[in-house]
């Protein structure tokens, strides 16, 4: 085994891990930190495929501003409190078979897709550019609009999270 074999080995782990114990933690600030950790484990497999750029896109947008937001809204919301109830009931395990049989067939289908099988050719020496990509992602005639809806949304979901965190304070005096 090489070391970047073993690299990714572990990096798999670690974000398997997290994402169960994001699922599984009682409280829900643990959570969005669990599910950071997740997040950051697929930046490092993407910076391992050497596509820095999405590897970088990773780290900025989902980690720096979606899992941020996420803590913020958990953090103003004062949802951070140990949940009470039972985690699992009897529908955990019908859910779980259910889920696992879909995943079998999903295996089972990729596995004789024929265009899977193929080698894939590598990314002509135009197509690496980070620059066309960041051209293409600001231009006017370009994904101009899209980046800035995404940007809106962000905002939005910030104001309403702060928006419902004042609600609860004034009526509670």
């Amino acid at each position: 085994m090489t070391g970047m074999q073993i690299l990714f080995l572990i990096t798999a782990a670690v974000v398997v891990f997290s994402s169960f114990m994001s699922i599984t933690a009682r409280r829900m600030i643990h959570a969005a930190l669990w599910f950071v950790l997740a997040l950051l484990g697929v930046a490092v497999v993407f910076a391992m495929l050497e596509a820095s750029f999405f590897a970088v896109v990773q780290v900025l947008v989902y980690v720096g501003a979606i899992a941020i937001l996420i803590i913020f809204a958990t953090m103003l919301t004062r949802r951070a409190l140990e949940d009470q109830g039972n985690q699992f009931n009897r529908a955990t395990l019908v859910t779980l078979v259910i889920v696992s049989v879909i995943f079998a067939g999903l295996v089972i289908s990729l596995k004789s897709w024929a265009p899977l099988q193929s080698m894939t050719q590598p990314l002509p020496a135009e197509q690496l550019n980070v620059g066309t990509l960041g051209m293409a992602l600001t231009a006017a005639n370009g994904f101009a609009l899209p980046f800035e809806a995404t940007s809106i949304l962000l905002l939005a979901a910030m104001i309403g999270a702060i928006y419902v965190a004042y609600e609860r304070k004034e009526k509670k005096k």
